[in-house]
């Protein structure tokens, strides 16, 4: 690649953010530079200063931080321009594609409406050129039928045509460079490799510099150039992507490599009673939403046979709206069964009243996605765990309880004074072992963990994956895992259950499903899932071109 002016010149980059407790120093001395049409990705773990450092090249940044140093986006130095050329700057030099779509889109205004309005605050458009531009924007991003989709409004769209519209907001302007934070966490594999493809052709095609904020190792190898590894606000690495994964010179990559988790074809054996007693079990289960406004109702999960036995791990996976989450929700007696047999517990699910399942609630326990909104911010990390044996009698009050809240939280190795914080003052990790405490409290025969990991950075994702097994092991619970993440299901299930839009297309153990798959879905599924090495995962993503995946 030709030298030319960088996209982005950071130089000597410190911020300090005041707190009540002090200064808190997020970014130390911190040297990067971007080229036009180079993909740099920033690694490391939560706190380590990544989206920090890449939310300074726009200065998005609270009134709180002090920032020293430069960072030229182009010729100018964003840290001394005034907020009327920063307003300037921001849209048509870079642009950020944030993390989650869902919150970045206004749900009460139509995707054109927003689209329209970003090139209205930078320049003349008619009505009609800004609509016109809006549509052509979304058929870049590959939003099928723009012309009638462009009125449309986000709860209309998929998660990942939410994040493809994002995209269309960064790029209205021909931004020369984009920030994309973690743009892949919550999507599916298969969509996660639409969108990296995108980002792809966005580099090779119109020379877009792209400063890749993420965790997952695995995007990393399939889109980033370089690579600037970030451990508590300093560089500590910075490679050619293939160099990095063959070579890790520094002993923190190395840690990061070693904890991506990777398809290996682990066999776990279940326990023998998870052959005699079924601790759930499906026969034909249909789950059916019914439509409003006399609209036809929509069927989410149709004819599925599903067996979960005692002390067993089953994994089920499949994209979203493939029904994993609907027959979780409708184990947990969550949502209604239409059609077939469910039997949880012993307890048949169709047509079952609340007092009748609610005494079977203290044998069952959820673990959440997102245990920052499944938490009362209110109450203390000991209240929340305390809150399963107050519900069902088993203590009186959270003080009564402390004693067996103190062990939970020791199991999951959160020991000391970590009971007396709150919510918010627990990292992602903290608060998701916290998560498996609470559903631990009552000792339950059933654990239902709806995508657990797939928000936590790979070192985290591994030593929670690490704790569940060695709960598992401990307690003897039977679980359903729910997740799209092929490799964590690999590790942790005694058998898995592939998801194809509300029916089963594959099941059986880890080896049988994951290391011979016979559906072309699941077939699909292994080769969208990026790997963590470069050479490999070029050779995955001609094999998922080749099973009709997006091409660049």
């Amino acid at each position: 690649m030709a030298r030319t002016q960088p996209a982005v010149d950071i130089r000597d980059l410190r911020i300090t953010f005041d707190t009540d407790g002090g200064t808190v120093q997020a970014v130390r001395g911190v040297d990067l530079e971007v080229q036009p049409g180079e993909v740099l990705a920033i690694v490391g773990e939560s706190g380590s200063g990544k989206t920090v450092t890449a939310r300074s090249i726009l200065r998005l940044l609270p009134e709180t931080a002090t920032v020293k140093g430069a960072v030229m986006v182009g010729p100018e130095n964003v840290v001394t321009l005034d907020q009327r050329r920063l307003r300037q700057l921001r849209g048509t030099a870079a642009a950020m594609i944030f993390q989650e779509p869902s919150t970045a889109l206004n749900p009460v205004y139509t995707v054109g409406w927003q689209l329209a309005e970003g090139l209205r605050a930078h320049g003349k458009y008619t009505k009609k050129q800004a609509r016109a531009h809006a549509i052509e924007m979304l058929r870049r991003v590959g939003i099928p039928e723009p012309d009638r989709r462009v009125d449309d409004y986000p709860h209309q769209f998929s998660g990942g045509q939410k994040q493809r519209i994002v995209i269309a907001m960064a790029l209205a302007l021909d931004a020369s460079v984009l920030i994309a934070d973690e743009p892949t966490t919550a999507l599916d594999v298969t969509v996660q490799a639409e969108i990296l493809d995108l980002l792809r052709h966005l580099r090779d095609e119109f020379g877009t510099a792209i400063v890749l904020i993420t965790h997952n190792m695995g995007v990393v190898a399939d889109l980033a150039d370089r690579v600037a590894v970030m451990y508590q606000g300093e560089i500590v690495e910075t490679a050619p992507v293939r160099e990095l994964f063959a070579a890790p010179a520094h002993p923190y990559t190395r840690k990061l490599l070693a904890a991506v988790p990777r398809v290996e074809l682990v066999e776990r054996v279940a326990p023998p009673e998870a052959a005699t007693e079924a601790v759930v079990e499906a026969s034909g289960l249909e789950i059916e939403y019914p439509g409003r406004l006399g609209r036809k109702g929509f069927r989410a999960v149709h004819g599925v046979d599903l067996r979960v036995g005692a002390g067993e791990v089953v994994g089920l996976v499949g994209e979203s709206g493939s029904g994993k989450t609907t027959i979780g929700r409708a184990i947990a007696g969550l949502t209604a069964v239409t059609g077939g047999s469910l039997r949880v517990l012993g307890t048949e699910m169709r047509g079952v009243k609340e007092r009748e399942f609610r005494p079977k609630r203290r044998e069952l326990g959820f673990v959440f996605q997102d245990p920052a909104t499944s938490f009362n911010p209110l109450l203390t990390i000991a209240q929340c765990v305390a809150e399963p044996l107050v519900v069902h009698g088993v203590a009186s009050s959270p003080a009564d309880a402390r004693d067996r809240v103190d062990e939970l939280l020791d199991a999951v190795q959160l020991s000391g004074g970590y009971g007396d914080r709150f919510p918010h003052e627990l990292s992602g990790g903290q608060r998701q072992r916290a998560s498996l405490a609470r559903a631990l409290a009552l000792d339950p025969k059933l654990l239902i963990a709806d995508e657990p990991t797939s928000a936590l950075d790979v070192s985290v994702q591994a030593r929670v994956l690490e704790l569940f097994e060695e709960l598992q092991e401990r307690f003897g619970f039977a679980s359903l895992f729910i997740t799209h993440d092929l490799a964590v299901v690999d590790r942790i299930a005694h058998r898995v259950v592939v998801l194809h839009r509300g029916e089963i297309a594959e099941e059986g153990t880890a080896a049988e499903v994951l290391g011979a798959p016979r559906d072309p879905y699941t077939q699909r599924l292994l080769a969208s899932l990026p790997v963590p090495d470069p050479v490999e995962q070029a050779e995955r993503r001609a094999a998922f071109v080749a099973l009709g995946g997006s091409a660049s």
